[in-house]
C-alpha cells in the first residue's frame, strides 16, 4: 500500500481480505499485494475491488484472500514514463492504477486521477503561455 508519506507496503497475497479491509480500506486508492519476503508485485487491489468482488458477490471478507480478488500481474511503468505513456497504457489495458517501479523496487502508484490532474495543469499552463504570446503585457 502507498501511504500518505509515499512509503510502499506489501500486503501478503494469502492474507484474508478482511484483514486488508480493516487495515487499509478507505484510506488508500490502491494497495499493492506482494510477497512478504520480496519486492515483486503480484497484484493490485483498488478501492473498487472490495464492493465489486466481495460485497456484490456475497463473499465473506474474512475468508476471501487478497489473491482471490486482486488484479494479478499488473502492468506498470518506469519513473521516466511520460503522462501520455501512462494515459495510453491505462486506456489500452483498461486499468486505473499503474505501479511505478525501478530496478524491482516499487516507488509508488500513478492513478487515473493523477494523470487527469496533470493533463489539466499542463493545459492551463499552455493556455496561459499562448495568452501572453498573443497579448503581451507592458
Amino acid at each position: 500500500a502507498v501511504s500518505a508519506s509515499g512509503a510502499v507496503h506489501a500486503q501478503p497475497h494469502d492474507a484474508p481480505e478482511g484483514e486488508y479491509v480493516t487495515t487499509v480500506y478507505g484510506s488508500l486508492p490502491a494497495d499493492l499485494a506482494g510477497l512478504p519476503e520480496g519486492p515483486e508485485i503480484e497484484g493490485v487491489i483498488s478501492a473498487r475491488d472490495y464492493p465489486r468482488k466481495i460485497v456484490l458477490k456475497g463473499r465473506s471478507s474474512k475468508s476471501t484472500t487478497v489473491s482471490e480478488i486482486m488484479t494479478a500481474d499488473p502492468v506498470g511503468v518506469q519513473p521516466e514514463a511520460t503522462l501520455e505513456d501512462c494515459m495510453a497504457l491505462m486506456s489500452e489495458k483498461k486499468v486505473r492504477h499503474l505501479p511505478v517501479t525501478e530496478e524491482g523496487k516499487v516507488l509508488g502508484v500513478i492513478s487515473a486521477t493523477d494523470t487527469l490532474d496533470l493533463a489539466l495543469t499542463q493545459k492551463d499552463r499552455i493556455i496561459q503561455q499562448l495568452e501572453q504570446y498573443i497579448a503581451p503585457g507592458p
